[in-house]
This record gives C-alpha cells, structure tokens and sequence, in this order.
C-alpha cells in the first residue's frame, strides 16, 4: 500500500486566468511562483504550492497532488499502483517544487499526482489577502462513495475518520481529521477546497476582507459538528466555493485512535465514528438549525 503523507496543491481550470490570478493573489493572499498565458503556479507566503490555475472552457478540479514520504522510490509507487490494475505514468517538473510525479485517475475521474520530494519556495514577506497557512483539504462530489473511499484507504494509505449517514466519508492522511472528503451527488465535481488559517481571529479578518471586496459569505462563521473546524465559506468568482477554517480536531497518535480532547467534544474520548444521517452540520453559527443532506 502507498502511503500519502500530505496534500500538496490542487489543480483548477478556469475559463478566466486573469480575474482568478487577482482572486487568489489580491484577496487570498497565495503568491505566484510561475505562470505564462495559459497557466500559474501558487503557493502560500510560507513557501507551500497551493493553487495550480489552468485556462479551461469552465471552472472545476482538475487534478490533486500529494506528497509521499521524501526519498520514497516512485517505479515502486508506480508498482503498488499497478498492483492494485492502476495505470499510471511518470511526469516531470509539473510544478517549480516537484520535479518528478506519478501521475493516475482516481476512481472519480480526477487526475492525481504524487511525489516524494519536494523543494520549497523563500518565503514571501509581502501583506495582503487571507494569507492561509496551508491547502487543507479537498471535498469532491461522487456518485459511489463506497467505492471511492476503499480506493484512497487501500492504496493510497488514507484513514476513515468519520461517517455521516451512508453519504459522506471524511478521511485523513496525517493528523488533521481530514485531508478528502467524499458526497454522494448525482454529478461528480469539486464540492468545495479549503484553506487553515492560524485562529479565530483570522477567520474575523478574512470575513471583513471579503466583504471590503463585495464577496459574499455563503455559510458561516460556525463551528462544524464532524471535525468541529471552525470554518467560513464563500464563493469565487468562478463559483468554486472556498473555505476558511481553523482549530479542526487533531489525532496526535494514530495508537490512541481518539481526537486530542477538547472543550466543545460531545463524547469524551472522541473516536472516529458513523454519525447519524440527520446529525447537525454544525454546534453554532449559520446552518447550525440545519441536518445534513449535504452542505449547502
């Protein structure tokens, strides 16, 4: 089994380069480390790759990195993939940071793309925009959900740390209590992408910034029940909705099986579990009133 350590970046189209470069530049605050006419590169200001935009007819996900443990042989990640009747390919230099990937289709039609070693960018001193600490997390859209779990559990090494009902799996990678989530619709696309910023205070920042620049929030502040983020959603102008989140819960020790306590916990240990159907989407906040078919 491959075993995924982190996610790296994520990949869009997008039929309007330049007003998503002034989007997720000016108000986002991620850096651009390449780009020509028909595509960019980004990264957080401490060093990260984040965003990858490329011109296309509409707007969606088109591809997701993650990172392996550096020094990792990738002919023998191509092997496990193949292993387990996955094709595959090797690509080189797909972003200034990574100079070599494995490149597959998941079982949702999504181009992944992993690799081991990774060179970071210097650092940007420069003010302005959300400023996120990383990409967190990537939620997609899925006709099978079952089936699109088991695959990133049983090759690509993911965990399950929460179900809702039948119709939404969270699953993480590293320590964080997710890194994918997957929804039952009856069209496959992103559902949304998410972005950690370092507190509560920063949430506040980003909600009065996107409302300096007339982006209306969609959902939130609240505070989730599943994974109990803090999270503040909106809308690109690309229609691609984007969340701001902080304080998510944290499995320090895949041993103990359970999150670090904290206050707003309903069980003490909390452990990964199935939630019911109708659980609440979130404890406060917008939505909160709400059950979950789905978010919004």
């Amino acid at each position: 089994m491959i075993q995924v350590k982190r996610l790296g970046h994520a990949t869009f189209s997008t039929p309007d380069l330049e007003k998503q470069l002034d989007y997720w530049t000016r108000i986002m605050g991620l850096a651009v480390v390449e780009r020509d006419a028909k595509r960019a590169v980004l990264a957080s200001k401490l060093g990260q790759e984040s965003v990858v935009l490329e011109n296309g007819d509409h707007a969606d996900l088109k591809r997701i990195a993650f990172q392996v443990a550096p020094g990792t042989d990738l002919a023998d990640v191509a092997r496990k993939l193949g292993a387990a009747s996955v094709s595959s390919e090797r690509r080189s230099d797909i972003t200034p940071g990574i100079a070599d990937a494995v490149v597959f289709t998941d079982p949702k039609g999504t181009l992944v793309e992993l690799y081991s070693d990774y060179r970071f960018h210097a650092r940007d001193k420069s003010e302005g925009g959300v400023n996120p600490l990383k990409i967190g997390h990537v939620a997609s859209r899925v006709h099978d959900v079952k089936k699109v779990a088991e695959f990133y559990r049983d090759v690509l090494g993911f965990r399950v740390s929460d179900w809702i009902g039948d119709h939404f799996v969270f699953m993480r990678c590293g320590i964080d209590h997710h890194t994918v989530n997957f929804v039952r619709y009856e069209t496959q696309r992103l559902h949304h992408v998410a972005f950690e910023v370092k507190d509560w205070a920063e949430i506040q920042r980003a909600c009065e910034l996107l409302t300096r620049n007339e982006v209306q929030l969609v959902w939130g502040p609240l505070r989730h029940v599943v994974g109990h983020n803090i999270a503040a959603y909106h809308r690109n102008s690309d229609e691609l909705r984007i969340e701001c989140y902080c304080e998510m819960d944290i499995m320090a020790d895949e041993q103990l099986g359970y999150w670090s306590p904290r206050p707003w916990h309903e069980e003490m240990p909390l452990r990964p579990k199935d939630w019911p159907k109708d659980t609440w989407r979130s404890a406060w906040g917008f939505g909160s009133f709400g059950t979950f078919p789905g978010y919004p």
